[in-house]
């Protein structure tokens, strides 16, 4: 709740904000659609020296780990734990220019409001630019936020893309350090809370007109990969009842992912296909099915992929195709602290802004930022619920009232972790 002895934090600015958004926005890959910045291309590199330098203007003391997270510090009056908030500025192909980014970009905006308001915080606050946070070729999320809590695996690092790179040497090539990734992880006595602002990607706030969410739990995310091995043959001189066609096997298992996630109130999405050797003249002999489920507790997700892992054996067997079923990654719902979403929901009220619960849908870093300490998260509306896509829309008001609500937060769990 309120520490009624923090000072109140002034308004932020929604001008700064949508500036910053405006320039960050100019670093995409221009041979793809909408604001492309994946998280290993130059665009992401470039953007990122930019972000930097910002964060320097802000008073910042700016730092990369070996993970290649970006981690702004602004030292406090007093030892102990540390505050820490942010988010990430990659972006899905053909995505936009909110998801993530307005998370680091509203932290930079409460630390300048902070400063200029005279607000000094006791504890060392930390702003975190995670690095690599949508899903990548190597079939891995939210490398920054796994290294940093300490879970990125030698397993992890020796994931493949379609080229044979494996994400070890994609860190690399990113500025990363993958031998010492493990000397940059935190430890569990060293935060406080970490929190993050995002915007919702779904329509529940603006239909019914909530400026603000704070978000209850985050989903749990499993991801599959499956590969599906028939025999290519002509197309034409090979008879329907003597085929291997791996694809038709494929096909079906992307039905089971719907049938399965509508069965429970999860959602499942087969994302990504690809079939070998892909000329329309030829029965397919491979198709691999990347697919994901995302439930709110753990029960769920492992029935589906219970469930995924039958399906595709089943439709292998009645076509005389082979399967293999690999297991890419999985991340468990994760709650998020209730005291923390209760100084949320308090720094909003403080200003006026009304606030509802609301669970995510979507993984964030603060799923494993929650390894370390108690999290919580603030949602600001999303303009049709549209993301990941260039349509996504964040009103910069918005943002800055998201913004002002989150330095306030600070600011109280600031003058709380001095009383625990």
């Amino acid at each position: 709740m309120t520490n009624p002895s923090a000072p109140a934090v002034p308004p932020c600015s929604a001008d700064r904000i949508r500036d910053d958004v405006e320039t960050l926005a100019t670093f995409t890959e221009p041979s793809h659609p909408g604001w492309t910045r994946r998280a290993y291309s130059k665009e992401y590199t470039s953007a990122r020296e930019w972000l930097a330098s910002r964060m320097a203007d802000c008073g910042l003391r700016v730092r990369r780990d070996a993970a290649n997270n970006l981690i702004g510090t602004c030292a406090g009056r007093a030892g102990g734990r540390a505050l820490a908030t942010g988010s990430h500025t990659d972006t899905v192909e053909g995505g936009g220019r909110f998801d993530g980014i307005a998370g680091v970009l509203t932290a930079l905006e409460a630390v300048r409001t902070l400063h200029e308001s005279g607000i000094t915080l006791h504890h060392e606050l930390r702003v975190v630019d995670f690095f690599n946070e949508e899903a990548n070729a190597y079939g891995l999320s939210c490398v920054g936020s796994r290294a940093l809590a300490g879970a990125l695996s030698q397993r992890d690092l020796a994931l493949t893309d379609a080229t044979g790179e494996s994400l070890a040497q994609g860190l690399a090539r990113a500025g990363g350090d993958p031998a010492s990734v493990a000397d940059c992880a935190w430890t569990d006595d060293e935060l406080a809370a970490f929190v993050e602002l995002h915007i919702e990607q779904g329509p529940v706030l603006e239909q019914q007109g909530y400026p603000l969410a704070v978000v209850t739990a985050i989903a749990g995310i499993d991801r599959h990969l499956l590969e599906f091995t028939g025999q290519p043959d002509h197309a034409g001189a090979t008879p329907m009842d003597m085929r291997r066609d791996a694809l038709c096997a494929a096909a079906e298992a992307v039905l089971a992912v719907e049938e399965l996630a509508g069965a429970d109130g999860s959602v499942g999405t087969s994302g990504r296909l690809e079939v070998e050797p892909g000329a329309a003249n030829v029965v397919p002999g491979t198709a691999r099915v990347w697919a994901e489920f995302r439930a709110a507790d753990r029960e769920r997700l492992d029935a589906a992929a219970s469930g995924l892992g039958t399906a595709a054996r089943e439709a292998a067997a009645k076509r005389g195709v082979e399967v293999q079923v690999h297991p890419l990654s999985s991340v468990s719902p994760v709650a998020a602290d209730p005291g923390v979403q209760d100084v949320l929901a308090s720094a909003a009220d403080r200003h006026g802004m009304a606030t509802r619960r609301l669970f995510s849908g979507a993984g964030h870093d603060s799923a494993h930022m929650a390894l370390l300490c108690p999290i919580g998260m603030l949602f600001v509306p999303s303009h049709g619920g549209r993301s990941h896509c260039p349509e996504e829309w964040t009103d910069p008001e918005d943002l800055a009232a998201g913004a002002r609500a989150l330095a306030q937060a600070l600011v109280d769990l600031d003058r709380s972790a001095d009383r625990a």
